[in-house]
């Protein structure tokens, strides 16, 4: 499928953006920097993006669904699936770590839109882990996907911040 030049385009500013929020936060951006960063002109942006807010939450929305696709690609059995998912989730942060940031940062975001935006996006990803561990099969799906969800979290805390010991396994 070719992309006509404007939703290239708005893919561009659209990874910008991420881009971007990742490195200066929601806060500290301006939709100058973005598109500085896409090399157009500020102004060009809003024909995309009424608003900076419109533009993270898209970004944001962005970083969600390609955790949840990525999720959904893992080919694993039940007694491997977790640590498949886990390993799945790795890579994933290691090619776009930018998506890793924006939700340490949507989850700080006060704004009711973005807040919104963040519970959406994890409810999203947890229901769907409830839904593939019960077909699994596994055991105490709750327990199971609360301790899977919170290592995530820990994981993206642990990036974020640059403090990998807090993901470091003690020997067992």
């Amino acid at each position: 499928m070719v992309r006509s030049s404007k939703e290239s385009r708005k893919e561009e500013i659209l990874e910008a953006g991420l881009e971007v929020f990742a490195k200066r936060g929601y806060y500290n951006t301006t939709t100058a920097h973005i598109a500085e960063k896409a090399g157009i002109s500020q102004p060009y942006v809003f024909r995309f993006f009424k608003t900076k807010e419109e533009l993270f939450i898209a970004a944001l929305d962005r970083a969600f669904e390609r955790i949840l696709d990525t999720f959904k690609n893992v080919d694993a059995g039940p007694e491997q699936l977790v640590e498949e998912m886990i390993a799945a989730y790795e890579e994933l942060s290691e090619l776009y770590p930018n998506e890793i940031a924006l939700q340490v940062i949507g989850i700080s975001v006060t704004e009711d839109a973005i807040r919104n935006a963040t519970q959406r996006g994890l409810s999203s990803i947890q229901k769907y882990t409830v839904d593939r561990f019960n077909r699994a099969g596994i055991k105490n799906v709750e327990r199971e996907v609360t301790t899977f969800l919170a290592r995530g979290i820990l994981c993206n805390i642990s990036y974020f911040i640059d403090l990998p010991e807090l993901m470091m396994e003690k020997n067992k």
